[in-house]
């Protein structure tokens, strides 16, 4: 049994709020410096960017999970990860469809750049990707679920785009069984004011849009194998 030290939410240069020095090889390799052993790239709406993270991973000797952070039709934010960077990508090719059809306007939003492991740019997606998509959120983790995934909802200690602010409560027939808070989030008080908390596995992550916002070396989640797959075993475990 190990224990990594982790952060499972972070943005690329995809992500148009993702600042450009947030590419694959650079967020990478700025997460390994940092002491951390897990990381997942999680970009709003599209996992396209993750193969280039996961060997990137591999130059650095940094296990990468492959994931997106999905906008719901409620605009609650839900983290979703996967073993595999095939079904990342399958999910993310139906995410994206589910996206309304506006254009991104780069001088607005930001750029929304596709890259390979060695920052080569490999070109744009046209359609903006912070916008909520059709998918609800009493429907999301059965779905994820399909693509052999896991789905929770992200820093639900935030007063926008969370579950808690947006519906006020984590409704139990969603079926989430972990729930991520702000990396200097307050557990205790959280779970006071919400019980539900009190009985799913709870995670500190970045959320990083910026090189310096990735996490330090403080949180650990315990694995019984170092692979994608070992980490989303433990985080099903609760």
């Amino acid at each position: 049994m190990d224990e990594l030290y982790y952060d499972l939410h972070m943005h690329s240069c995809l992500s148009p709020c993702g600042d450009a020095d947030m590419t694959p090889y650079n967020l990478v390799n700025m997460a390994a410096i940092n002491g951390l052993e897990v990381i997942a790239l999680t970009d709003h709406n599209t996992a396209r960017n993750c193969p280039a993270a996961i060997r990137a991973g591999e130059e650095a000797g940094l296990l990468v999970l492959p994931g997106m952070e999905l906008t719901t039709s409620e605009e609650v934010h839900i983290v979703c990860l996967f073993s595999e960077v095939e079904a990342a990508l399958a999910f993310s090719d139906y995410v994206y469809e589910r996206l309304p059809d506006i254009e991104n306007m780069p001088g607005i939003f930001g750029e929304q750049v596709l890259m390979d492991e060695a920052d080569n740019d490999l070109g744009r997606l046209s359609k903006l990707l912070i916008n909520a998509t059709s998918v609800s959120v009493m429907e999301v983790r059965g779905l994820v679920e399909v693509y052999g995934g896991f789905c929770y909802p992200a820093h639900v200690d935030r007063s926008s785009n969370s579950i808690l602010a947006n519906l006020g409560e984590i409704p139990p027939e969603c079926g989430f069984t972990a729930a991520e808070i702000s990396k200097t989030g307050d557990d205790a008080a959280l779970m006071q004011a919400h019980a539900i908390l009190q009985n799913m596995k709870r995670l500190h992550s970045s959320d990083a849009h910026y090189l310096p916002d990735i996490a330090d070396p403080i949180h650990r989640l315990r694995v019984e194998a170092r692979t994608p797959a070992g980490v989303l075993s433990a985080l099903r475990r609760g």
